[in-house]
């Protein structure tokens, strides 16, 4: 017998269609398509039920006195909803310029109301880093619309302005699909953009691919002694397999500008 996600919400606005379904518990954002952008197991809503939203988190690895992240595209607010709940002391500012996902992801996802630490935005995320500089420590990108990224969120334009709005020693993140017949030439701006300091984290299924762009040059020594031990506290404050992370990051990045080059590291004993 077949299961079919049960579609519990409808949203339809000019050309916008803002989906929710819910299977097995869990519920699902949808933009315009079958395709998942963000999903919530209804019994732990502050949880990351995706691979990738776990990936995303994984700036706290590399930058621990993190005061301020700004996030471009909301969807249903997985990532800016498990930093409100449980990183007390970073204050957020979201961007979204769909006014329907917004009243969606408050009234079908638990998205909280804005307080001290958290803000949301009804506007348009490009004008929005264009008119800000060195405001915010990590900078990340979930914005997909029915067919993926738009394509002025991959010009190198914008990835210039992502590190012009960076704090100096601020991390950007994005969340792509590996499956992009574009996805290199993105890695590629990414990669000038932060003069070649970047990280890919693959996530697993369904694709995606979390990458990392570091915009201070001299960054810091960290060795892998020191990361692996990161990752190990880390895992004991969250629900987030951070030494699965740093495993992947490894495996994946065996060739970088970082001054922690995890290919130097590899099979050494580091005090």
């Amino acid at each position: 017998m077949f299961r079919f996600n049960r579609k519990i919400h409808k949203s339809v606005a000019d050309t916008s269609v803002v989906e929710v379904t819910e299977m097995d518990g869990v519920r699902s954002m949808h933009l315009g398509s079958v395709t998942v952008q963000s999903s919530m197991r209804v019994k732990e809503p502050f949880a990351l039920e995706l691979p990738y939203s776990r990936g995303m988190m994984g700036f706290l690895l590399f930058k621990q006195d993190t005061q301020q992240v700004l996030t471009i595209g909301l969807g249903g607010g997985s990532v800016p909803k498990y930093i409100w709940q449980y990183c007390s002391d970073i204050a957020q500012t979201v961007v979204e310029i769909n006014p329907q996902v917004i009243q969606i992801a408050r009234s079908h996802f638990y998205v909280p109301e804005e307080d001290a630490r958290f803000n949301v935005l009804q506007t348009d995320g490009i004008a929005y880093l264009q008119e800000h500089l060195n405001v915010c420590d990590v900078l990340m990108i979930d914005a997909f619309d029915s067919v993926g990224i738009p394509p002025d969120f991959c010009t190198q334009a914008f990835f210039d302005d992502c590190a012009e709005i960076l704090r100096y020693d601020g991390i950007f993140v994005i969340n792509l699909w590996g499956s992009d017949k574009n996805f290199d030439v993105y890695l590629q701006r990414i990669e000038q953009s932060f003069d070649g300091h970047v990280l890919m984290l693959p996530t697993g299924k369904p694709g995606n691919i979390v990458v990392f762009g570091f915009k201070q040059a001299n960054t810091p020594v960290i060795k892998l002694a020191q990361l692996q031990a990161r990752a190990q506290q880390l895992a004991l404050e969250h629900r987030i397999d951070f030494v699965d992370l740093v495993e992947r990051l490894i495996s994946n990045n065996p060739h970088n500008k970082l001054q922690f080059s995890f290919d130097h590291m590899r099979g050494q004993h580091v005090d």
